[in-house]
């Protein structure tokens, strides 16, 4: 089976992110950037997969020259090789651009099964496995917490909030997964070591056929006008109770609309 595994460069959450102050977007120069959490979870179901029914895993990344750090990181967990897309016209790309360029270079892998994450801690939005579905015709199972592959079928149990729900398709088609789905694996010695010789191609978007235009600020369908710190939190009201406590409790709770 040819699996392919989207894997994206994020900001680390548990460090300070900021957005940049001429353009609006990330700012990733400064940042402590890791592997986006969930997309590990996708590797880890990869290699699962590979080990139980033969394959290859295919890294696959959009993103700057330093995200080639987290292509190496993905790849010492056990894939067999990477795509790196860089260009310097996509800085900007929005979710549906990002989508168009994500599905041409998944055109010319030719996976069964395409991985990821259910979403990224920087945008949050759950949309790109949606989108890449449609843009290539193929079905799309998201929100898994299982999933099985038999064959050309796969299963999944598609999590959410009142339990789960069973959903069937046949590949090609793109899975999304939580972090309850596995327990990503830890690079051993041996792996980091055999990732530093593990095949990188790098693609532009000549070499996909998308135009400049199309991405980066000049295609993006949405933008960032202007952005500022959350303000610091200011101190509670206290309420001293010298037999109308109760009053001022109920008159503050209607102050703040919540009776």
């Amino acid at each position: 089976m040819n699996i392919v595994v989207l894997v994206k460069q994020v900001p680390d959450s548990g460090a300070d992110r900021n957005l940049r102050t001429d353009d609006n977007t990330v700012d990733r120069g400064s940042a402590n950037n890791v592997i986006n959490e969930m997309d590990e979870y996708a590797i880890e179901e990869a290699l699962k997969i590979k080990e139980a029914h033969g394959g290859e895993v295919t890294i696959l990344t959009m993103g700057p020259d330093r995200a080639t750090e987290s292509i190496r990181k993905a790849l010492s967990m056990g894939p067999d090789k990477a795509v790196h897309v860089v260009d310097d016209a996509l800085h900007g790309s929005c979710a549906v651009a990002t989508s168009k360029v994500l599905a041409a270079a998944l055109g010319q892998l030719g996976a069964d099964l395409v991985l990821c994450g259910s979403e990224s801690t920087d945008g949050r939005v759950q949309v790109m496995p949606h989108m890449l579905a449609e843009r290539l015709g193929i079905a799309a199972l998201t929100g898994a917490r299982k999933l099985t592959v038999d064959g050309a079928t796969l299963t999944v149990e598609r999590q959410t909030e009142e339990g789960y729900e069973v959903i069937t398709a046949a590949t090609p088609a793109i899975v999304s997964v939580w972090d309850t789905i596995n327990e990503p694996r830890y690079p051993s010695f041996k792996g980091i070591m055999a990732a530093k010789k593990k095949p990188v191609q790098t693609l532009s978007l000549a070499d996909l056929g998308v135009a400049a235009g199309e991405v980066g600020f000049a295609g993006a369908t949405s933008t960032v006008l202007e952005h500022s710190k959350r303000p610091p939190r200011s101190g509670g009201v206290k309420v001293t109770d010298e037999g109308s406590g109760g009053a001022q409790l109920v008159e503050f709770l209607a102050t703040e609309k919540f009776v």
